[in-house]
């Protein structure tokens, strides 16, 4: 019997699951596979390490062979979920369906045409009955005669004739050659009822388009026809259709016209797409997307019933449904500020009581974390815990050191950048905005570095950095000035880095434009020893930290992680099939995403949501994000290294490691980031020369080519006529591709957001909003003699509200939380990865590049003469750790957006 050869690069052949017709038990091996269905539904944790003989304790079967076929058994492990069939042990409709043994209806397919007519062959077939069920598991078997001669197994088709869902987690084919064979399914099965397509599940080897077996050909094409759907009518919930939406769901106009929002995506607000849902049209705006209670995403992009008992769409969305009446209730005015400092203290030593009712017993069960029973007084408490940065320092948030050395190693360390031209000059039309000048002149900053270097000396010794959201602000100033209760500036921040490698902060620039009649006004502030200058300075820190703050969510953070990868998963589901290497290799980067992104669009980023409650701009928030995009976001600076060379935080430096020579040395975020952007690409690059011979393989697949022009042309559709985008014609451009993609999705969105927490949930260290303006700016408005005479309730009053304050502070907790199932960067192998030898080789050469990482992490740690990671009262920088316990903790990098 001649074995099919898959590609001229690849080392091993097409398993043979030919019937055996020899009576002799065979060795059992390992033989995984992974679904057509594009699951995000995982085991709790996959252990698998190297060939395993056990095949989840399912033994050989005999089997009894004629002389022209052979019985093969299949048997199909379904899993109980919450909610679906076998929740319970009483008899209902499905169970009957069980009895009658037509549960689920099986097919095998042929790898193989008829070498006679050409043809597909004709699939075998049998109904699974129920032969197991156990609060764990639930197994159906089917039998079937196989001929001798039907070929390798290229797909196995299933049909639920159940009422319900049913989650199938694997399928064991038993009584071939070389042993049992393994579907690993992990996706939903709709009922028949729901839609009558029949699911495939495809083997676990992986094939490029060129390469499919003959006799799967049009079923592998017609599975991603399905995924792509019509474009039309409503999505269901069992659906598994991907398709493509502008960002016309975040308004509600039909609740209140103050909530309708501008559409974001098209021309004149650029955005990436997301996921299209087909909702009706808002009664009261044409361009806008009903809004309703739940959220369409593809069935199988939803989270595991694990994620869902400890965070879930439906948790986080109950959490804030429970905290906003209580917090009503509790603080009637939403803007009332703190009114002393020992106020806010008392939240995280004493808590609040929480009032009575439904939403006191919702958090409780929501947030135990948060809230405490206080058995004496038989109340419920929110209670914040103590952030790592808060525990370590209570007045960390004061000092103007931790102030710079968070914008190398704090929330939102990508936005530092090298100062390369003097006088720093704004963009922006100077008739509309005023002078383009900034205020911080030679003369300040010399005092300021005064018996170090010039001005000039300093920018050609690479010394002075700034943080400048001054044209990306000032736009937006006079219409956030229209909503009570907040402010906007236009700022820059200036640092110096000093001889032991910290930065300095040097000046703060706030600026307003003309409005009102009024023309521009423009004050920098800076480091002073007088208390008017020292509390004036304080005030201009609190207003660039909310900036960066700000920015951070909406940018850094949502923008370039959540949003911006939607459209990659989107393409990936309509254009790869489950069979491509690169879908298998890009899948665990992608799991869950969509079912954030659409938590997100429902209660965070949305008219009135936390963001625009909380942040600053408010009501322009997201807008601000498309702003940032149409200016900034380009794919290629999504790669750390050329992010860093474009901020001036590097340079190409072949005898460098990693061939980049930092401007800062001591550059936690960037110096444990670029040792995982190695890892990643040495992984890559082993794995896509395993399956590409060479660059025109790469040219020539139609589904990699197809799917990159799909994120470029539709998914990124406000971008495609940029001349950055990477062109796929060489492995070197996969490679890159791909690379940038995985650290996106891992690195950087690790690096921004599991450490909200610890930096922000101590807000006065980074205040999501600003409420008033600098006092200076009018000096005849009675609050400039308030300040004089109480400059700490000015500050207070500046800072976010109550309200604000505890709101924010409870959904940082959620958000930095890792769940109990998290797969961590390298700690589990793919079961398609396991196939090919040299790929599980090479990953498990990435899974020790890992392991060596977290030694490396440490070391740097406790090194004492790296001050932006240690210190008194300094947090370790360990953001970028691989891996974590499940919790609040400030490290661990998970494959995906998954929160």
């Amino acid at each position: 019997m001649q074995m099919q050869q898959v590609h001229a690069s690849n080392s091993s052949y097409l398993i043979s699951h030919r019937p055996s017709l020899r009576g002799i038990p065979q060795p059992s091996f390992q033989l995984w596979s992974r679904p057509s269905s594009f699951p995000t539904q995982r085991k709790l944790k996959r252990v698998s390490h190297g060939c395993r003989n056990d095949v989840t304790k399912i033994k050989a079967v005999a089997v009894n062979k004629t002389e022209k076929s052979v019985k093969v058994k299949a048997t199909i492990s379904v899993q109980p979920t919450i909610g679906g069939i076998f929740s319970s042990l009483a008899i209902d409709a499905d169970d009957l369906t069980d009895l009658l043994g037509k549960s689920l209806f099986v097919e095998l397919l042929s790898a193989e045409l008829d070498p006679k007519t050409k043809l597909e062959k004709k699939p075998i077939q049998d109904f699974a009955h129920r032969t197991h069920r156990s609060p764990k598991e639930v197994r159906y078997l089917a039998e079937f005669d196989v001929p001798v001669d039907f070929g390798e197994i290229g797909a196995i088709l299933v049909e639920n004739e159940h009422r319900r869902e049913m989650f199938i987690k694997e399928i064991i084919l038993d009584g071939f050659e070389l042993g049992p064979v393994r579907f690993t399914c992990e996706s939903w099965l709709h009922p028949k009822k729901d839609n009558p397509v029949k699911r495939v599940f495809f083997p676990d080897k992986s094939y490029l388009p060129s390469e499919t077996p003959e006799g799967v050909k049009r079923i592998r094409e017609e599975e991603l026809q399905h995924l792509r759907g019509n474009g039309q009518g409503e999505r269901k919930k069992f659906d598994r259709i991907y398709d493509y939406d502008v960002y016309n769901d975040l308004g509600d106009p039909d609740k209140d016209p103050d909530l309708q929002r501008p559409v974001l995506g098209g021309a004149e607000h650029p955005y990436p797409r997301r996921c299209r849902t087909g909702r009706p049209r808002s009664a009261k705006d044409s361009l806008s997307e009903e809004r309703t209670s739940d959220v369409y995403v593809p069935r199988d992009e939803c989270f595991s019933e694990v994620k869902q008992l400890t965070f879930n769409s439906k948790t986080l969305a109950s959490a804030l449904q429970a905290l906003v009446p209580a917090l009503t209730a509790l603080i009637v005015d939403k803007n009332l500020p703190f009114q002393v400092f020992s106020e806010i203290d008392a939240l995280y030593d004493e808590g609040v009581p929480l009032p009575a009712g439904q939403g006191k017993v919702k958090l409780s069960t929501l947030l135990p974390r948060l809230v405490s029973l206080i058995k004496d007084r038989g109340e419920d408490i929110l209670r914040f815990e103590i952030p790592a940065t808060m525990d370590k320092d209570r007045f960390f948030w004061l000092r103007d050191e931790e102030f710079g050395r968070q914008t190398l190693a704090g929330l939102n360390p990508c936005c530092i950048q090298l100062v390369t031209e003097w006088p720093l000059k704004s963009n922006l039309d100077p008739a509309i905005y005023g002078p383009a000048e900034s205020a911080i002149t030679t003369e300040l900053v010399e005092q300021e570095i005064r018996g170090f270097l010039t001005v000039e000396e300093a920018i050609k010794q690479k010394r002075l950095f700034v943080l400048d959201y001054h044209d990306l602000l000032l736009p937006l100033v006079e219409e956030v000035r229209k909503i009570e209760g907040t402010t906007l500036y236009g700022s820059r921040a200036l640092f110096f880095l000093t001889r032991d490698g910290t930065l300095r902060p040097l000046a703060i620039e706030l600026v307003r434009p003309p409005i009102d009649g009024k023309p521009q006004w423009k004050k920098v502030f800076a480091p002073t020893w007088h208390s008017t200058g020292v509390w004036l300075w304080r005030l201009a820190k609190i207003h660039v930290l909310a900036h960066d703050t700000g920015y951070h969510q909406l940018v850094s953070h949502w923008l370039r992680t959540h949003c911006a990868t939607e459209p990659y998963i989107i393409a990936a589901n309509r254009q790869l099939s489950a069979m491509h290497p690169i879908y298998r290799l890009l899948h665990p980067h992608f799991r869950y995403t969509m079912e954030i992104n659409a938590l997100a669009r429902e209660s965070l980023i949305n008219a009135g949501g936390i963001i625009e409650q909380c942040f600053t701009p408010q009501k322009h928030s997201v807008l601000l994000s498309s702003i940032a995009y149409d200016k900034h976001w380009r794919f290629d600076l999504q790669s750390l290294p050329k992010d860093l060379i474009h901020r001036g935080l590097a340079v190409e430096d072949p005898t460098a490691p990693h061939g980049l020579k930092l401007t800062i040395e001591d550059y936690p975020y960037a110096n444990d980031g670029l040792d995982l952007w190695a890892a990643f690409k040495s992984w890559f690059t082993e794995y896509i020369d395993h399956y590409y011979a060479d660059s025109n393989a790469v040219q020539s697949d139609t589904e990699l080519q197809a799917w990159w022009d799909e994120v470029i042309n539709v998914g990124h559709a406000d971008k495609k006529d940029e001349p950055w985008w990477p062109a796929l014609k060489t492995k070197e451009d996969l490679v890159e591709v791909v690379t940038t993609i995985a650290w996106t999705t891992s690195g950087h969105h690790a690096a921004v957001n599991f450490g909200q927490f610890s930096f922000a949930g101590y807000f006065p260290n980074r205040p999501t909003i600003a409420r008033t303006n600098l006092p200076l700016e009018d000096p005849s408005d009675p609050e400039w003699e308030l300040f004089l005479q109480k400059p700490e309730v000015t500050m207070l009053k500046c800072f976010p509200s109550q309200y604000q304050a505890t709101t924010v502070i409870t959904v940082l907790d959620v958000l930095s939380n890792h769940s109990p199932d998290e797969e961590y960067i390298g700690t589990s192998v793919e079961p398609a990865w396991e196939q090919e030898p040299r790929v599980k080789a090479a990953f498990e050469k990435f899974k020790g590049r890992l392991n060596e990482l977290e030694g490396t992490i440490d070391e740097r740690n406790a090194d004492l003469t790296k001050k932006n990671r240690n210190g008194a009262g300094v947090v370790p920088y360990e953001l970028l750790k691989p891996t974590s316990e499940a919790g609040v903790t400030g490290k661990g990098v998970p494959y995906s957006i998954s929160i």
